[in-house]
């Protein structure tokens, strides 16, 4: 008897050992749930406030799955793949032009969206999505020039071209991205971001080679890091990565050339391989209230699509021209395109080129 006890209660043991380890999996982030009241949520990384998420779950009773990737190849990869089936991630307007071509995206129906009309309306019916058939506008921004009073004059730095004066001499960080760096060397040249010329090209990069005597190095996400370290004086990157950095260094300073750069757009979209569709659309309607909204743009330092968010902001943020540029500065700034598998080749071909002759 006493034996039988004993492997009853082995076997009432396993059991609840196994229930246990189903429920822990169930309820990790990252793990793409496909059962319960559950979002499966695929995001950049240290891309929104983790308060709201916990509130978000409060609200509506939907536990977040949340994975995040770094860059908008990797996450097409895997949606691409359909290993996991994420109900929202995020692209920029490029990633998001060929996730729709490839039918990768699932339309929005915008009968089940609130708060649609608290966007503005420079940033809704964008070429890459007329209408707004797949997407939501996120945050938006710019590409521009960060950099430290300390060891650059204002009066030195107001123009791409002044990234190759010689008083830079190895003081330059640039983000690694083959669209960006190309893009601005392309605008010196009075060409377009998105040029399919063999000859535009080839141009850009022979300009761009004579820029690396002023690169010290070119890297990712860490570079607001260095730049309130002050590892370097001079940084190529994105506004909100610029707006983290000057919020732990006064001496920085954040700057888009007059001439123009990059508008890119961050948007939020549904895979074809969501299956939480309710769950989705709540989180969408949850981010479109404008309270939320704000709450996230101060969070993430980005400039925020909401203009009920952005009316809430503090003044010192919504008066500030380097976060949120004046309409005269938007209408000289481009947006990416998809320049199709075979553009794209030959950009990451002549910038991976240009990243083998740095030191």
């Amino acid at each position: 008897m006493k034996k039988i006890l004993v492997s009853v209660l082995s076997l009432f043991v396993l059991l609840m050992m196994l229930f246990g380890l189903k429920n822990y999996f169930s309820t990790q982030t990252g793990s793409g749930v496909s059962s319960g009241k559950v979002l499966n949520l695929y995001n950049w990384g240290d891309y929104i406030d983790p308060a709201l998420l916990k509130k978000f779950t409060r609200e509506t009773g939907y536990k977040v799955s949340y994975e995040t990737f770094d860059s908008n190849e990797a996450m097409y990869t895997k949606i691409k793949q359909g290993g996991t089936s994420y109900d929202l991630t995020i692209p920029s307007e490029y990633m998001l032009e060929k996730m729709k071509k490839e039918n990768l995206l699932l339309p929005l129906d915008h009968s089940r969206l609130t708060g649609l009309k608290n966007y503005d309306d420079r940033f809704l019916n964008q070429i890459f999505d007329r209408g707004n058939k797949y997407s939501l506008p996120y945050f938006w921004g710019t590409l521009g020039i960060l950099y430290n009073d300390k060891f650059v004059n204002a009066k030195d730095i107001k123009h791409w071209d002044d990234l190759w004066s010689t008083k830079f001499r190895n003081k330059i960080m640039l983000i690694d991205s083959a669209r960006d760096v190309l893009g601005f060397t392309l605008m010196t040249q009075n060409k377009s971001v998105n040029t399919r010329s063999a000859a535009d090209l080839a141009a850009a990069q022979g300009k761009l080679t004579t820029l690396m005597p002023n690169v010290k190095a070119i890297v990712a996400d860490e570079i607001k890091m260095y730049m309130a370290q002050e590892e370097a004086a001079i940084a190529i990157t994105y506004s909100g990565e610029a707006a983290e950095a000057m919020s732990n260094n006064s001496h920085l300073h954040y700057l888009v050339p007059s001439e123009g750069s990059n508008l890119w757009f961050d948007n939020i979209v549904m895979p074809r391989t969501a299956k939480h569709k309710d769950a989705a659309y709540a989180f969408l309607n949850f981010m479109n209230d404008p309270k939320n909204a704000a709450q996230n743009a101060e969070y993430i330092g980005y400039a925020t699509p909401n203009k009920k968010a952005f009316q809430m902001l503090p003044k010192a943020i919504r008066t500030d021209q380097q976060f949120y540029p004046n309409a005269k500065v938007v209408e000289r700034l481009q947006v990416y395109d998809d320049l199709g598998r075979k553009w794209t080749e030959k950009y990451n071909d002549a910038f991976l080129e240009f990243k083998m002759t740095q030191r």
